[in-house]
């Protein structure tokens, strides 16, 4: 039997199976409590609350404005309706960058008032003791390199990372410091397919991919995007599994329509 079968519960020791199984991780991001319970109840693996609800909940340009408490929200949200899949939540941009003891702080936080199962933290050798310190409090850590959203502004745009030698070189050292420290996975996002392949080779824990290619552990996309909620985000790797804003645009329009006709409610819609 496969892990996604005889499994009730995911947990980091269930991944890492997986990956040695070569059974791929399903990954997805979720910040509220129904849209959780949907993607839990239909069997993903691991549910990231993404910073990135801070562009697609908040309508931020960036996922640098989201706080901690937030995060915290959003994460309690989702933890709530979880019955099976392994919730990580994103570390939000200033709680660990440059302080380990920040860092423990903010993830501490994440676990106990949002009940996480474990934290994300974007960055390699540079915020090495931040993930030390969280680690050493028995908080799981779940490593991303290649594009960091909450760096954005240091590269200046969401191209892909790492096809020069030099950068794809430190995006490798990177993967295996942060397997070093004890991270239980990473997330690589938009880099090239082969770089991808030969860090999910060389790294024993699973490299999860966004834009990296088929040769990685398992896979993550926005919700939002793969629903087809939000339809400005076009990049190549994103495909559209459904188109929600057109089914949901419409049903809205033939609300309203009923309302303005006296449609709506009938008589049997009465009490």
């Amino acid at each position: 039997m496969s892990v996604h079968t005889e499994v009730k519960k995911i947990t980091t020791h269930q991944l890492q199976m997986m990956k040695s199984r070569g059974e791929k991780i399903s990954m997805l991001t979720a910040y509220d409590y129904s849209m959780a319970k949907i993607i839990d109840a239909a069997g993903i693996d691991i549910i990231l609350v993404g910073d990135s609800a801070s562009n697609v909940m908040a309508g931020n340009e960036t996922t640098l404005p989201i706080t901690l408490d937030q995060m915290i929200y959003h994460t309690n949200s989702v933890t709530k309706a979880v019955k099976r899949a392994f919730v990580v939540a994103d570390m939000p941009f200033g709680t660990y960058q440059g302080d380990s003891h920040e860092a423990l702080r903010s993830a501490v936080r994440l676990m106990k008032e949002a009940a996480a199962h474990a934290v994300k933290m974007e960055g390699g050798s540079e915020i090495k003791e931040s993930v030390d310190r969280v680690l050493s409090a028995g908080v799981p850590v779940m490593g991303h390199l290649g594009l960091t959203p909450q760096s954005i502004y240091k590269f200046g745009t969401y191209s892909v990372r790492a096809r020069e030698e030099e950068e794809a070189q430190k995006l490798l050292e990177d993967a295996y410091v942060l397997q070093a420290c004890g991270c239980f996975a990473i997330v690589l996002e938009k880099i090239p397919s082969e770089l991808a392949k030969k860090v999910a080779e060389e790294i024993k824990i699973p490299i999860i991919g966004i834009g990296a290619g088929q040769d990685v552990d398992g896979q993550v996309l926005v919700v939002h995007d793969m629903l087809g909620i939000n339809k400005e985000f076009k990049p190549r790797f994103l495909r559209r599994y459904a188109d929600l804003h057109t089914i949901m645009t419409e049903a809205v329009q033939q609300y309203i329509t009923d309302v303005r006709n006296k449609d709506f409610p009938n008589e049997k819609e009465c009490y």
